[in-house]
C-alpha cells in the first residue's frame, strides 16, 4: 500500500531528481515531464505543494500544485499572466505499477488541511474529470476542448489515405502551387541558436496574422516569450523540441514549433506567411503536411494538433482526445463537518 501525502515541495534540484526518477516508470505526456514542469519552476510555483505517493519501491505518484489565494492549481500557477503558456494533457504523474487510483490521490489533496476552497485541474483527461466527480462536492467543468490527432497506428505512413477526398485535393493543389516556386523542403533547427532564429521568424509571422485579426497573439505576453526561450534550451538538450522551417525554393512558407515525447509529436505553435500565398496555396496545411510526412517516415506514433476545434485540424485528424478544465468546490457537507474549508 502506498502512503499518500501533501506537503510543501522540496527545492527544485531535489524535486527534479524525484520527478525524473518517476518519469522512467510512468506513462506521461510532455506537459507532465520535468522538461515542461521544471521550466522556470520557482517563478511559476511560488507557493508549491507536492502530492506524493510512496511505497516500498519509492515514489509511485507525484503532482505539483501551486496555492494562490483561495485556489490550489495542478501543474500551473493560478496566475493568468503565467498560465498563458497553456498546459494540456495535464495530470498527476503515476507509476505504471503500484500507484493509487486518481480518486484516492485527489481525495488526499481535497481533504488536506493545507488545501483552500477550490481545486483547479486544467487540461486534464476523462480519467481526471471522472475522479473529480467521484470526490463529491460541486464539480464545475469550465470548458472542454477536443485535441484532434493523427494516429499512425491507424493510418500508417500513408495518413492521407484516411482523410477526405476534398482535403487531399486541397493539399495536393497547394503543394503543386508551391512547388512551382521551387522544391518543397522542411528543415529542423540543429542548435539552440538556430532554434531561436526560427522562433524569432515564427513570432514575426504569428504576430502579423493575429494583429490583422485585432489581437496581439500569444507571444505578446512577456512571460510566454521568456518561458519558451528557456523551454527550447531545456528541450533541445533532450531532443524533445523541434523548430521547423518549411520552404518552397528560397521562399519560406512558415514555421512550426513542436514538442516530441515518446513517439508523440505535439504541434504547439506556428507562424505562416499568408500574405505571400496565392489563392490555392494553403501555407498552414502545407507546412503541417510536410511535417507529418517527415514524422511518419521517422516512425512517430501520433501527430497531436492539441486543443482547438479548428477546421484544418479536424480535416487532417483521424481521432481526438477530450481535455477538460475543471474546478472542484466544497460540498455543503464539508462546511457542516468543518473539513478543511477556509
Amino acid at each position: 500500500m502506498a502512503t499518500i501525502s501533501l506537503q510543501p515541495a522540496p527545492d527544485p534540484a531535489l524535486l527534479e531528481v524525484m520527478w525524473r526518477g518517476l518519469e522512467a516508470r510512468a506513462d506521461l505526456s510532455f506537459f507532465q515531464s520535468w522538461t515542461w514542469m521544471g521550466c522556470l519552476v520557482a517563478e511559476r510555483f511560488p507557493r508549491p505543494l507536492l502530492l506524493r505517493a510512496v511505497d516500498e519501491a519509492g515514489d509511485v505518484a507525484l503532482g505539483l500544485f501551486n496555492r494562490r489565494r483561495l485556489s490550489l492549481h495542478l501543474g500551473e500557477s493560478g496566475d493568468p499572466a503565467r498560465d498563458n503558456i497553456y498546459i494540456e494533457h495535464n495530470g498527476v504523474v503515476r507509476a505504471r505499477c503500484g500507484a493509487p487510483d486518481l480518486t484516492a490521490l485527489l481525495r488526499a489533496v481535497r481533504f488536506h488541511t493545507l488545501v483552500p476552497r477550490r481545486l483547479v485541474l486544467s487540461g486534464v483527461d476523462d480519467a481526471h474529470r471522472d475522479a473529480a466527480d467521484a470526490l463529491g462536492g460541486r464539480v464545475v467543468t469550465r470548458r472542454t476542448h477536443t485535441a484532434p490527432a493523427i494516429d499512425f497506428g491507424i493510418s500508417g505512413a500513408d495518413w492521407m489515405a484516411g482523410i477526405s477526398a476534398n482535403t487531399r485535393q486541397q493539399l495536393r493543389r497547394s503543394a503543386r502551387a508551391y512547388a512551382g516556386q521551387g522544391a518543397l523542403r522542411v528543415a529542423r533547427a540543429e542548435s539552440v541558436a538556430q532554434a531561436y532564429e526560427f522562433l524569432d521568424a515564427l513570432v514575426a509571422l504569428h504576430r502579423r496574422t493575429w494583429e490583422k485579426r485585432g489581437k496581439p497573439g500569444a507571444f505578446a505576453q512577456p512571460f510566454f516569450w521568456r518561458f519558451h526561450r528557456a523551454l527550447i534550451a531545456r528541450g533541445m538538450a533532450r531532443d524533445e523540441i523541434d523548430l521547423l522551417r518549411v520552404s518552397a525554393g528560397d521562399a519560406v512558407i512558415g514555421y512550426l514549433y513542436n514538442f516530441r515525447h515518446r513517439g508523440r509529436v505535439l504541434a504547439y505553435q506556428s507562424g505562416f506567411d499568408y500574405d505571400a500565398a496565392k489563392s490555392v496555396q494553403k501555407p498552414g496545411m502545407t507546412c503541417h503536411q510536410m511535417a507529418i510526412d517527415m514524422y511518419a517516415a521517422a516512425g512517430a506514433l501520433v501527430y497531436d494538433f492539441l486543443a482547438g476545434d479548428d477546421r484544418y485540424k479536424r480535416s487532417l485528424a483521424n481521432g481526438q482526445t477530450a481535455l477538460h478544465w475543471v474546478a472542484i468546490y466544497p460540498a455543503m457537507s464539508d462546511f457542516v463537518l468543518g473539513r478543511n474549508v477556509k
